[in-house]
């Protein structure tokens, strides 16, 4: 909730940093109109009238250009189509978590099944999930164990994920990562062959 407040404050600061109207201060402004045409260079005093005159707001777009840019505007309309391109742009931004299942190689079938599901609630909520297998003492001379058994968990989501890193050995550990994602992305390859 206070990211939110923050992120809040910054944006009503950027807002704030154009100066609008009477609060421009240049003596002489490069005048654009509302369509993006140039009205070209001309003293503030006629830039306000010619704002006034088409019932618009005087916006400083570049304050440090020589002179400073004024863009002729509906202050209101564009500050609202600016939050609404923020929030809309928060909206589309998906955070995508890597949750861990952990995993032993003597892991009998029904927790197998249960971490399986664990796993598939994860992709769906559109999680990364790294699966690891846990080696003790003299397992690890057994790594072929670890392998089929990350193997195994990978074929039984192939419906859900795809594969985004091969199986790769950690001291004791030995993991992969699937992602919804990827799955997508095999897809299209598919698609586009």
């Amino acid at each position: 909730m206070l990211d939110a407040c923050l992120f809040k404050e910054v944006d009503r600061e950027i807002i704030k940093r154009l100066r609008v109207n009477r609060m421009i201060r240049a003596k002489d402004v490069r005048l654009v109109g509302e369509k993006g045409e140039q009205l070209g260079v001309m003293p503030l005093s006629q830039a306000l009238e010619t704002a006034d005159k088409h019932n618009l707001d005087l916006v400083e777009v570049a304050a440090t250009a020589a002179p400073p840019v004024c863009r002729l505007l509906d202050y209101g309309k564009f500050k609202y189509e600016q939050d609404k391109k923020e929030r809309e742009a928060r909206r589309s931004h998906k955070v995508s978590l890597l949750k861990e299942v952990r995993l032993r190689p003597k892991i009998g079938d029904h927790d197998f099944e249960a971490k399986a599901r664990t796993a598939k609630k994860l992709l769906v909520n559109g999680n990364k999930v790294k699966v690891t297998v846990l080696f003790r003492g003299r397992e690890i001379t057994h790594p072929e164990l670890g392998l089929k058994l990350l193997q195994r968990m990978a074929e039984s989501l192939k419906e859900v994920a795809g594969i985004e890193r091969k199986p790769m050995l950690e001291g004791k550990r030995m993991s992969i990562i699937l992602s919804e994602a990827m799955k997508n992305k095999a897809k299209e390859e598919v698609k586009q062959s």
